[in-house]
């Protein structure tokens, strides 16, 4: 376990992370029958795959979010402000 606090947007980065393993693990099980000659698995399993892009954007805003935060407080830090302390 890390000692380290949470910052914004590690949520999402973590969540699209997940995501995205789920469809790249959806990728690969419906790739897989092309290449051994079996039938190929329905349509709901392609959507399924579909899942590695949105995983992909969830993380991403999950770093955009994070250097937002990081801006906003460099920034605070400049002026001196007190709020940043």
């Amino acid at each position: 376990m890390s000692s380290e606090t949470p910052r914004a947007g590690d949520l999402l980065v973590r969540i699209g992370a997940i995501v995205f393993l789920v469809g790249a693990v959806a990728t690969l099980a419906t790739v897989a029958p092309l290449f051994l000659g079996a039938d190929p698995l329905p349509p709901a399993a392609y959507f399924v795959c579909m899942l590695m892009g949105v995983g992909f954007l969830i993380a991403g805003a999950g770093v955009l979010r994070s250097i937002a935060a990081q801006r906003r407080q460099a920034r605070a830090c400049a002026t001196g402000s007190p709020a940043a302390r």
